[in-house]
Order: C-alpha cells, then structure tokens, then sequence
C-alpha cells in the first residue's frame, strides 16, 4: 500500500532511540521529511546522520520540550526549513523517577511527570495547530499507554498522564476535525525499548537469572493477560503511526489503538 508520505513533512519528538527513532525511520524510509526532536543532542544527531546517510532528508533539533521558548524554537525552525508541519507525532515522555508507591510521591514527583509526559504534548500541539488549521490539513498522533487504560499498581502519577492523553486527544479531535486536522493516540504495551532492555538486564544481574527469565516474569506476574506472551517491537508500533499519518486512514480521528499484543483486557 502506498501511504501517500512521499515528501509529507513530519515532527517526532522522542526520536532519538526507542520508540521515537522506530517512527522517525519509518517516515524516512516512506520519502517523508522529518524533523528529530529530543533533549540528547549526541543521540538525536546519530539517528540524523544515519538517515540522511541513506538518503532521507532529516534535521535534528535538541529541544527541551518542558521549556516553551525552545517549543517554539522547534516549531520555527521545522517550518522554515521543510515549509510546513503536516504530521506531528507527540512521542516524548517517560517515567521520570523510578517506580515509586503512591504515598512516597511528592506534589513535585506529579508535577514533573506531568510536564514530560503531558504539558510537552499540550506545549506542542498549541504551537503546531494554528499551522495545521491554516493550511485546512494535519496529522497528530499522540503517543500514551496501556497503562492509561489499565493500570497496574504501581507508577500513578505516569499512569495518570497517560489517561490524560487520551482525553485530550479526543477532546481536540472533535474541536478541529473540520478545520482538516486529526487527532488520535497510540497506546504501546511492554514494548522491547533501549529502556526497557537496560532495566531486565539490571534486574537479571541483580538476580543472577538471565533477561528472558527476567521477562517472562515480569510477563506472567504484571502481564497476565498479554495474550502474544511477548515484548512488542518499536517497529510494530511506528507502523499503526504511519497508518494514521496517511491518507489511508482519513476517516478515523479521536481515536485510540492500543498496540499491546492483548495486553489491556478490556473490549
């Protein structure tokens, strides 16, 4: 199927590894030109580098998502050098602070994770739309998480965020489908991330146990209706964001596809 993304002018925030970099790759190798956005320069200009190695036309930009000024830098910066945003694909954000248990969370702990994991978004989208509506045309994929859905105990403040994206996604999805724009979320489950490889191999250290026991642990205890029985890849969720950055999907807006191999055990 041809996507139609053949010089379509993408942002992806996050992009320096992990889920980010699987998107900003996938845009590439359709022909669009994307703009990198994370906050590790050194990591952001390797993925640069290499796409534009093999022919991609990208720009990296180091930006601090949780400081407006550098937003709207971004946001500058991409149009004047690509002409316009037509795909912003809002993927940055994290568990800042470990796994912590709720009555150690501090107002702090909430404030930062909501920053990260929500305001970078809302910073963003405010920045792009006035573009998007313009030109009567755009794309927004906002990246959540199984956990906004069904969450698991531990990491509220995160899970919280994540919940929140969604209801912002739709919210925005009815104010500005006529003006051309739209807007849906991607869910991801355990996904097999830099992240979350580095974190089972300190577990199996720590336990002396390799990385598949580690994660089939973690599987059968936190994931018990993960009905795959597996990691995800980076790349089978860029390629539901690419989907819903194409043509192909012009009638699906404010919607949410959780990409979690069964994981979220609600209909």
């Amino acid at each position: 199927m041809d996507l139609k993304l053949t010089q379509k002018s993408v942002l992806v925030t996050g992009a320096s590894k992990g889920i980010g970099e699987a998107i900003a790759r996938a845009f590439a190798a359709e022909g669009a030109r994307v703009v990198l956005a994370a906050r590790s320069a050194q990591d952001l200009t390797r993925v640069a580098a290499d796409l534009n190695n093999q022919g991609a036309e990208t720009i990296a930009c180091p930006t601090d998502l949780t400081h407006p000024a550098e937003v709207q830098a971004l946001v500058d910066t991409a149009i004047a050098r690509f002409g316009s945003i037509d795909v912003l694909v809002n993927n940055a954000g994290g568990v800042v602070d470990g796994f912590p248990k709720f009555e150690t969370l501090s107002d702090e702990d909430w404030f930062k994770t909501f920053d990260v994991n929500l305001f970078s978004m809302v910073r963003l989208t405010r920045a792009v739309l006035p573009h998007m509506r313009l030109r009567k045309w755009g794309r927004i994929i906002n990246i959540a998480s199984e956990l906004a859905l069904q969450p698991d105990g531990d990491m509220t403040h995160y899970a919280a965020a994540k919940a929140a994206i969604l209801n912002m996604t739709k919210n925005l999805s009815k104010a500005y489908a006529l003006d051309g724009v739209l807007i849906n979320a991607v869910s991801p489950g355990m996904i097999a991330t830099p992240a979350v490889e580095e974190m089972a191999t300190e577990t199996a250290q720590r336990l002396g146990i390799t990385m598949t026991e580690v994660l089939t642990r973690f599987v059968t205890k936190r994931r018990p209706h993960l009905a795959l029985r597996r990691p995800g890849q980076a790349e089978e969720v860029a390629a539901v964001v690419l989907f819903l950055a194409s043509e192909a999907a012009s009638y699906i807006t404010g919607t949410n596809i959780r990409v979690d191999g069964g994981s979220v055990a609600g209909v």
